[in-house]
């Protein structure tokens, strides 16, 4: 009795995805793609909001963001860098999370006097720190401050369309006054996740985000 070869699923998995994309020739028409600039903000663990806000405050929504569950909230911290430098209201983004960070345009660094790392969301071990102050209190960080590495999110459906997994990387091609493109998008993938990148405020100013008729990824 002959047995069946065994399946090679790499090459089930091409097959699979040529035949989405085959179904799909524009690979916006499944997910729309939004291009996001993520200006200057930072996240708060619950016990750092108590001390910035007063014990018990929870944030309060004030605008809710693409992604679902995701807000920018009403409150705002002053945040002081190392040379005594200040920008007055950083917006605190919600909900709250195991550790805090603060996230920063190149520019926004500099005007602090800060060295920032360029990472993932997260990432914030040996990042520099900062000092946040509320109408409450005080909360000095000792690490937690970085240049968000530019990203984009996406369901597994649109990852099979795009050919990439979790943590690949993938291009971002503006079509603007000043056309551009964007390499080595880190790709993150969760279920629950719209098709959408950020990218920070230096970057959308350079781009001309505002008023470009194209945006598209590619790999």
């Amino acid at each position: 009795m002959n047995l069946a070869p065994p399946v090679d699923r790499v090459a089930v998995e091409r097959i699979v995805r040529e035949i989405v994309r085959s179904q799909s020739p524009d690979k916006k028409s499944a997910s729309e793609l939004v291009v996001s600039i993520s200006a200057r903000h930072c996240h708060l663990t619950d016990t750092d909001v108590e001390t910035l806000f007063g014990s018990g405050h929870r944030l309060t929504p004030r605008k809710d963001l693409y992604q679902d569950g995701f807000f920018a909230a009403e409150e705002t911290v002053m945040l002081v860098g190392p040379r005594k430098r200040m920008l007055p209201a950083v917006r605190v983004l919600g909900p709250t999370r195991s550790a805090s960070q603060v996230e920063l345009a190149f520019t926004d660094a500099i005007s602090l006097g800060l060295e920032l790392p360029v990472r993932a969301s997260g990432k914030i071990e040996g990042t520099p720190g900062c000092v946040l102050v509320g109408p409450v209190g005080v909360v000095e960080l000792a690490q937690g401050v970085i240049r968000a590495e530019r990203h984009v999110h996406m369901n597994p459906d649109d990852a099979v369309r795009y050919g990439v997994k979790n943590g690949d990387r993938i291009n971002l091609r503006i079509q603007s006054s000043c056309a551009a493109v964007l390499e080595q998008l880190l790709v993150r993938i969760d279920e629950a996740s719209k098709l959408e990148v950020h990218i920070d405020t230096d970057e959308g100013n350079a781009l001309d985000l505002e008023r470009a008729t194209n945006c598209e990824l590619f790999t």
